[in-house]
């Protein structure tokens, strides 16, 4: 399986493709109602003058099998550049084939570039399968650490404070 399986780095006419997984991955882990984004916005955002995200897509004779999503970040506790993995999906028959850890190896060597010296991801605490996954590969959580988030009014509220 893996002789035969491609990946490359996601191009604007992508844009489609990656909304098609992503809305996939939305609805697998109870978020499709939620799904806002659209085949644009990944092709504004990601492929522009100044694109927010690298996208990498694994293929086997030109159909789609699964993405990474990811873009840089910098620790200023390390004094370092890392990489952030923001969205890893494989459709269903592609799993258990080795192909997760291939695209993750995939994204390390290309943020190479920004002389990432981690990869950083989260995986929501009910997708078991994902959280044994990034065990199995060596990752760890950090309990000291818990994501937060401002969005709409409030984040337009914080943005007026002056």
């Amino acid at each position: 399986m893996a002789g035969d399986i491609i990946i490359r780095r996601a191009i604007e006419a992508d844009a489609t493709v990656l909304y098609e997984l992503l809305l996939a991955l939305s609805s697998e882990i109870g978020y499709g109602a939620a799904f806002r984004a659209d085949a644009e916005a990944f092709r504004v955002h990601g492929f522009g003058s100044r694109p927010m995200f690298r996208a990498l897509l694994a293929e086997r004779a030109g159909s789609p099998l699964g993405l990474a999503v990811y873009f840089p970040e910098f620790s200023t506790l390390r004094g370092q550049p890392g990489v952030y993995l923001q969205d890893l999906y494989l459709c269903p028959d592609a799993r258990a084939s080795g192909l997760g850890r291939r695209l993750i190896g995939a994204v390390i060597r290309d943020a190479a570039e920004w002389r990432a010296s981690y990869l950083r991801l989260a995986a929501h605490t009910d997708n078991a399968g994902a959280i044994a996954f990034y065990e199995r590969l060596g990752f760890r959580s950090d309990a000291r650490e818990r994501a937060w988030m401002a969005d709409g009014k409030h984040l337009i509220e914080l943005g007026e404070i002056s």
